[in-house]
This record gives C-alpha cells, sequence and structure tokens, in this order.
C-alpha cells in the first residue's frame, strides 16, 4: 500500500509542475500584447475497485457505497481564457485593437496564421505586416499603402484610408476582416502571437468588423495582455503548497516502508 502512495502522490507533483508551468508562461507575457493566459485543467486517474457499490454484504444486503481508491491525477487540458485584454492608447496610427472576438488573419507562403496583436508595420513593398517587417506576416487580405501615403485612418469597421501630399480627399487603401471560430480554445498556439486553425477550433468564419459576434477595429490602441498579477501570484502560492503537501505524502510513505523493514529486524 506504502508502494502505491508513493505514485500516487508522484502523479499529483508531476500535474501541479506542469500547472506551475502554465502559471510561469503567464506570467512571463503579463506585457505581451494579445496574449490569453492560459489554465491548467486536471482530472483523477483510474480506481482500484475494493467493493462495488451495491455488491452483497455477508448478510445479503446490497452495499451503499464500495470501496475504490484512487491512483492519483493528471493534466487533462490546457484551456486558454479569451476574456477581453485592457485597453491600451499608443496614438500610433499602425496600432490595432480588436474589441470583440475577432482574430486578425495574416499569411506567409502558404501558411496562414491568426492574431490578437494588433501593432503591425510597413515593409518594403508597402504591405501592412504583423510585428516586426522581416516576418513577412501580412495581413490578409493585403493592405497596400504607397510611399506618399500620409494620414492613415482605420474606421471602426476595418476601412483603411489614407491622403497624399497632392490629394487631400481620403483614399480607401482596403478592408481589414476579422475571423472567428466557434471554438477558439482549439486554436494551435505556434508562438509569435500566433494561431493555427485545428480540426478541434472548427472552420474560421470571417466578417467585416462590425458585424454581429465579431468585434470592432480600434486604431491607434493596442489590447493588452488579460493576465491578472494578482490571482497569478495566489494561483502560484496554492499551486506550491499542494506540491508540499504532495511532497509530504511521499516522506510518509518512505516512513511506513522503513517501519516495516525494520520490523523484519526486530
Amino acid at each position: 500500500m506504502s508502494v502505491q502512495t508513493l505514485y500516487t502522490a508522484a502523479t499529483g507533483m508531476e500535474a501541479l509542475e506542469t500547472k506551475l508551468d502554465v502559471i510561469a508562461n503567464n506570467m512571463a507575457n503579463i506585457n505581451t500584447t494579445g496574449f490569453k493566459k492560459d489554465r491548467a485543467n486536471f482530472e483523477d486517474l483510474v480506481y482500484r475497485q475494493l467493493r462495488l457499490p451495491g455488491a452483497l454484504d455477508s448478510d445479503g444486503n446490497r452495499t451503499s457505497t464500495g470501496v475504490e481508491v484512487g491512483l492519483g491525477t493528471r493534466v487533462s487540458s490546457t484551456q486558454t481564457n479569451h476574456s477581453q485584454g485592457a485597453m491600451q492608447t499608443t496614438e500610433n496610427p499602425l496600432d490595432f485593437a480588436i474589441e470583440g472576438r475577432g482574430f486578425f488573419k495574416v499569411i506567409t507562403g502558404s501558411n496562414t496564421y491568426y492574431s490578437r496583436a494588433g501593432n503591425f508595420g510597413i515593409n518594403e513593398q508597402g504591405n501592412l505586416v504583423l510585428g516586426s517587417a522581416h516576418k513577412g506576416w501580412v495581413l490578409d487580405p493585403p493592405i497596400n499603402l504607397p510611399q506618399e501615403a500620409v494620414d492613415l485612418v482605420v474606421t471602426s469597421d476595418g476601412q483603411v484610408q489614407y491622403r497624399t501630399t497632392n490629394q487631400p480627399n481620403l483614399i480607401v487603401a482596403g478592408q481589414i476582416n476579422l475571423s472567428t471560430f466557434i471554438n477558439p480554445d482549439g486554436l494551435l498556439k505556434v508562438g509569435d502571437n500566433l494561431y493555427q486553425e485545428t480540426d478541434a477550433s472548427g472552420t474560421v468564419t470571417e466578417g467585416i468588423p462590425g458585424d454581429p459576434g465579431i468585434g470592432v477595429v480600434r486604431q491607434g490602441s493596442l489590447e493588452s495582455s488579460n493576465v491578472e498579477p494578482v490571482q497569478e501570484l495566489i494561483d502560484l502560492i496554492t499551486t506550491q503548497r499542494a506540491f508540499e503537501l504532495n511532497s509530504q505524502v511521499v516522506q510518509a510513505g518512505d516512513q511506513i516502508m522503513q517501519v516495516a523493514a525494520n520490523l523484519r529486524r526486530g
């Protein structure tokens, strides 16, 4: 029995170590634009059935409960919290924040990605690109701005307009679309503030900002990380204490085995 205690407590320590990794990643990305925090979910493992519920006792009566001993726990999933992050005003005309459920769609080569980060730039061809211009993540559908473009204006419904020194009237450069998924938790995180579509996320739905359930675009702002430092610190403390308790269970199991070994010597 004490040997099983060691293995059971070890599953708890291993699962809690994964939870600590998730918390550490959340706190590390507390200033990452558009970052969505994760949560580790747990589930219990298989049970040893010493007596099934409803079994007959020595008097022929059915027992109301059984005798079941669990064999530990494991991490069943890491779930992303897609709640809205705070809006940070930057006054940069190439910064776009999404207020709502949508994602920006970007492409590089034959690969398609989605992102909540809106810190765009302009590459050498005049196209709007996500993050560092050398990465090549071009906004899709592409929006090209001429070299003489000034006074960039992006409306809440995603229409991109600009003026030139020779043309005081606004010229339409293109339209920013937003993408949504029926299950955003099923998106694959690939780093660099990017997600990829999977079978679990469902098929992408594209629409114009302002359409129901998609969201709107706010120019001159960025969406901050939705990590809450105080909550993460509380989770860190409770996880650390739970890890310590499981380590004490390991020590208790070891002491029981030591006592049993000493009985033989006696």
